[in-house]
């Protein structure tokens, strides 16, 4: 296999793609920005810049929802403007591995092949990886030995909780909401105590900056501005840790108790090995401080955190490609479909 391999994972709001040949992550917004209906007018970080503030003839969207593609033809144009701007030349012939979230139907598994194998890169194979065994093989887990991981991802539209062992799930289950749902929890808290109306930009920016998951002694604070609702009028607002804490922490504890369901599933031989090991924390809104403590204090389990938990499953991809002892844990559609 020569170093034309390209590793892709499409997820809700960030796409990242590990180009074997540079050694490089390239990670862009998933977000596209449409003109006429269906003409491309800006993709990726541009996009997203243009996100709350478009007027009404630039339509800004995200093509990947809840963890599934939502708008095909406007990933793949994407898709094909991401590789021409980074790869140009090299991604005819190219072989795409590409992570799939786990619990989703093989016609929404066919829709991620298909948005390579049908594409004009006339690549020379398309193989797909469920995201948890990616992680494990990104965070450097001997996925093939007989001993049990527990994973957990918490992107931006989905939570996934899994169990892996001997190169397969053993458990796994897929949570229909993440960071976003963070982030409107801190839209609707301040709207309903604080009379503020504030856009998702701004609840990211202070989840991101004042998102704490237990409560904290020292207190921060950011300044944002929003819309008064009593008076219509933009007006600027100092918030504090506490307000942050108080917005996102009934969506964490749901988490924490799905997190719970799954350990008491699972089998006491892998629940050893799990308190051996301990959690892994990865996924973009992972990062949110003091998450690693929430975890460990609901389950009396260590929780590791990684050093790039956005890029860990993009990252085992590029493993699962190039190593000998890993090509068994990607598949194809083909011979799921047609076997």
């Amino acid at each position: 296999m020569g170093n034309n391999v390209y590793g892709i994972d499409l997820g809700t709001c960030n796409l990242k793609i590990f180009c074997k040949a540079t050694g490089k992550v390239i990670n862009e917004k998933n977000t596209v920005a449409i003109v006429n209906k269906n003409q491309l007018y800006a993709f990726g970080d541009d996009a997203y810049a243009m996100y709350e503030k478009a007027p009404e003839s630039i339509q800004v969207s995200f093509p990947v929802i809840n963890g599934v593609i939502a708008d095909y033809n406007n990933m793949q144009t994407m898709i094909a403007e991401l590789m021409e701007k980074y790869a140009k030349n090299h991604i005819k012939g190219a072989e795409f591995v590409i992570a799939v979230p786990t619990d989703i139907t093989e016609v929404e598994k066919k829709a991620f092949f298909d948005l390579f194998y049908k594409s004009r890169f006339k690549p020379r194979s398309v193989l797909l990886c469920e995201k948890p065994i990616a992680d494990a093989v990104g965070l450097d887990l001997d996925v093939n030995s007989p001993t049990g991981y527990m994973i957990v991802n918490i992107g931006a539209d989905t939570t996934e909780i899994s169990v892996i062992s001997l190169g397969g799930l053993v458990l796994s289950e897929l949570l229909h909401f993440g960071g976003k749902r963070l982030d409107e929890s801190i839209m609707s808290h301040l709207k309903r105590q604080y009379s503020l109306v504030i856009g998702e930009k701004t609840a990211c920016f202070l989840k991101e900056e004042l998102g704490c998951a237990i409560p904290e002694a020292e207190e921060k604070t950011a300044t944002i501005v929003g819309r008064d609702v009593v008076s219509g009028l933009p007006v600027e607002m100092e918030i504090t840790t506490s307000i942050v804490y108080e917005a996102i922490k009934e969506s964490l504890a749901s988490i924490c108790t799905s997190i719970k369901m799954i350990l008491e599933r699972t089998p006491p031989e892998l629940a050893r090995d799990i308190i051996h090991s301990g959690i892994y924390l990865t996924g973009g809104a992972s990062q949110i401080s003091c998450l690693d403590r929430l975890f460990a204090d609901t389950t009396n389990i260590r929780v590791n955190l990684c050093e790039y938990p956005e890029e860990s499953a993009v990252r085992g991809l590029n493993k699962i490609v190039s190593e000998e002892k890993f090509k068994k844990l990607a598949f194809s559609m083909k011979t799921i479909i047609f076997r």
